[in-house]
């Protein structure tokens, strides 16, 4: 059965932040809003569930932030990450628009916290939601409740008419029927394809099926092939994405945040070899834990182990699941299956390459090793105070870096060069304009909501003039 809804100004195509950025954007311009919403209520959100905070620009201290975070330096750290991958026009409308962000959230309800403290170092850089991405995204949606926006959940659009670059109407399959959603406008905001484990194998192979995807199931990448296969100008490459490494014990969807191992920095990581193939204290852990996943994902059998010693232990926040402990390097690779002398022998090697400093784990420090390979620039310590801790690790995906190309209005851009005539995007599906590669904590959600809002504007100005 195949029924037409009533013809709305702006259709959302996403519920999580960039979604729902938009829509309480159109509204406030004038526009009628209705939100398809691929998860069930009680999953509502896509990935910005997960989420804790938001990377934000100010030119002084703030309630919320210490000190200052420059326009030049937000984007000196996007460059850094992203190199020549990046846009720059569209990274600076990311950063400026970042620093009205936290008080355009609060005016939707949203509350926040001071920065969590560690090896996180973000007490300068980002803004921490009281809650959590779940707080945050349940305050839009009572914000679009109040607001008369409406919001089909459990709807999955499975085709869009497109005609000469124009949205014309999508199908939605929904309670075992197919559905027309027709709109003047309409925002893409439905998210990347990393929960789409055939698409992730055309990508990166057999590999793929040790991957981890932190975030929801719901994120197939269907609107974003639907709108490649009409003609939009594809932007990042399949193979890269947004990925750390998480316990390997986590589970294949939808773990979140607290499966991150955030200890990585403070000891040392071997593959399954009980070998180390990588520097661990190259950079505060913000600019770089986001590598992490890569580099597990290129190991033997996608997997490896973080290893620590007492002196680690308090500094930083622990995955949800418990460490293996040993009493002896010996004991602990036993608990982590791996070859005992080989362990052994590798943390002899560091531990007599590591050099005298004072150790910090809150600044670049001076702790490092020397004539060692791979070296360890910062935070190096000698491993040897029982009992000593260890997690595996495995890949963890965030979001996939492949996505449509937009303009600095939110517009996709299509193949003959032209602007859709009223097709919009904004986050994740479009995040790789900004980031087609590498991370920084809370970049993301800075995306989501600065482009969320600048689609939410388009599509309304197009609907209502």
């Amino acid at each position: 059965m195949n029924d037409a809804l009533d013809l709305v100004d702006v259709a959302v195509i996403g519920g999580g932040n960039a979604g729902l950025s938009a829509a309480l954007t159109a509204r406030a311009a004038g526009a009628t809003v209705l939100v398809v919403e691929s998860a069930p209520q009680v999953l509502r959100g896509g990935n910005s569930r997960h989420t804790r905070n938001l990377r934000c620009m100010h030119g002084a201290p703030t309630a919320l932030l210490t000190d200052v975070y420059s326009e030049d330096e937000y984007l000196a750290d996007l460059v850094r990450v992203a190199g020549a991958r990046s846009d720059d026009a569209l990274a600076r409308i990311v950063v400026r628009g970042s620093a009205t962000c936290p008080e355009w959230m609060k005016s939707v309800g949203a509350r926040f916290q001071s920065s969590i403290r560690g090896t996180l170092h973000l007490g300068r850089t980002n803004a921490f939601f009281l809650g959590g991405g779940k707080a945050l995204m349940n305050s839009y949606y009572a914000a679009a409740g109040r607001r008369g926006i409406r919001v089909l959940y459990d709807s999955e659009v499975v085709d869009l008419d497109i005609v000469d670059g124009r949205f014309c109407s999508a199908s939605v399959a929904r309670e075992g029927r197919t559905i027309s959603i027709r709109a003047k406008a309409v925002v893409l905001a439905s998210g990347g394809f990393e929960s789409n484990l055939e698409w992730l194998r055309e990508a990166w192979g057999p590999a793929a099926d040790n991957f981890i995807v932190r975030g929801t199931p719901y994120n197939t990448g269907k609107i974003l092939r639907l709108m490649l296969d009409a003609g939009a100008q594809p932007v990042g490459d399949a193979a890269d994405c947004h990925a750390v490494a998480v316990d390997a014990r986590a589970p294949k969807f939808d773990g979140g945040i607290v499966t991150r191992l955030d200890c990585i920095p403070l000891g040392i990581v071997v593959n399954q070899r009980a070998e180390r193939f990588a520097d661990e204290g190259q950079d505060v852990w913000p600019k770089r834990y986001a590598s992490w996943g890569r580099l597990v994902a290129e190991q033997p059998r996608q997997i490896a182990f973080s290893i620590i010693d007492a002196k680690a232990v308090g500094l930083f926040m622990p995955s949800v699941f418990p460490p293996v402990v040993g009493r002896s390097l010996t004991e602990l690779a036993t608990g982590l299956h791996l070859p005992a002398a080989q362990l052994e022998s590798t943390v002899r090697r560091f531990n007599d390459a590591v050099q005298p400093g004072s150790f910090d784990h809150s600044i670049l420090d001076d702790c490092r090793t020397s004539c060692l390979d791979p070296a360890k620039s910062h935070w190096a310590q000698r491993i040897d105070t029982p009992p000593f801790w260890g997690y595996p690790l495995r890949p963890g995906i965030t979001f996939t870096y492949l996505g449509v190309k937009v303009d600095e209005q939110a517009r996709v851009l299509m193949r003959d060069g032209r602007p859709a005539a009223n097709i919009c995007a904004a986050g994740e599906i479009m995040a790789g304009n900004i980031l087609a590669r590498g991370y920084v904590a809370g970049a993301g959600m800075a995306i989501g909501t600065v482009f969320g809002r600048i689609a939410g504007r388009e599509a309304a100005r197009h609907a209502v003039e």
